[in-house]
Formats: structure tokens, C-alpha cells, sequence
């Protein structure tokens, strides 16, 4: 019995650790080269200090989203009340959020892209922002945004 009881903590531990080993990149040219490297899209998780936290809550800090963020994106995260960013990501982190048409904070924008002759352009895929329904609708719909049906 005491085994048993021993395995389920450990296994629970295992979980509540995987869920908050997330690896969020701060730097758009860091995430941008894994992006590339390891071809998969880009999750760009727009947000403030001001921002509600039901994304990061009941979704993010899920272990279900952390197996399924590190088979599917690379995780980004511009949070534009940082006041520690430097001046150059600040006006970046602005750029892009006008750029992907972000007009409420969080949202998530999906997006690829390509550096060619030092010229940067993005793919964008989608945007979602949060979802009532937990990290299953939130996944449902980032799934079709990421993988569209064939029509």
C-alpha cells in the first residue's frame, strides 16, 4: 500500500513539474531560430501585468499543454509591461502586436517566419485568444489553426 501511495506522489510530482518546465523565449531572434531549426510554428503569447490570467491558469499551466506545446510550437512570450525588456524589444514587442492585429491582451498569435538578406517576415497562422471550456477547447481550436483540414 505504501508503495502504491509512493508511485502516485511521485507520479503527481512528475506532472506538477513537467506542467511548470515550460521554456518560454523572451527574445523574437532566439525564438525565430528554434522556429527554423526545429520547424515548427511559433506560439507568441501577446500579455501584460495588467492582463487577466484564465489562459495562463487554466490552460498553460496545464501538464496536458506542456506535452502538447513541446510537440507542437515553440513557446514565446512578449509580455509588453516588462519593464526590464530592453528599449529595442519593447518597440519590437509593439511592432509585432500591431502587426498581428492583437487588440486584446493575452492573446496568442501562431505564426512562421523567414530571415532572408536580414529582412524578417512573418507567416501569420492564426490568433486565439482565451476560451472558456479549459485546455481542451483552448487545444481544440489552436489544432485547427495549426493543422486546417484538406478541403
Amino acid at each position: 500500500m505504501i508503495k502504491k501511495l509512493l508511485l502516485l506522489i511521485l507520479f503527481l510530482t512528475s506532472i506538477s513539474f513537467q506542467a511548470q518546465n515550460l521554456v518560454w523565449k523572451t527574445s523574437m531572434d532566439d525564438a525565430i531560430n528554434a522556429s527554423n531549426e526545429q520547424r515548427k510554428p511559433m506560439l507568441i503569447f501577446f500579455t501584460a501585468s495588467t492582463a487577466p490570467n484564465n489562459l495562463q491558469n487554466e490552460v498553460f499551466k496545464t501538464p496536458d499543454f506542456a506535452v502538447w506545446s513541446r510537440d507542437n510550437v515553440i513557446l514565446v512570450k512578449l509580455d509588453l509591461s516588462d519593464n526590464a525588456a530592453s528599449d529595442y524589444d519593447k518597440e519590437q514587442n509593439i511592432k509585432l502586436k500591431n502587426a498581428f492585429g492583437v487588440q486584446e491582451l493575452p492573446e496568442v498569435c501562431y505564426a512562421r517566419a523567414t530571415i532572408r538578406k536580414n529582412k524578417t517576415t512573418f507567416q501569420a497562422l492564426g490568433k486565439i485568444g482565451y476560451k472558456p471550456g479549459g485546455f481542451k477547447a483552448w487545444i481544440s481550436e489552436s489544432d485547427a489553426i495549426l493543422h486546417p483540414m484538406e478541403e
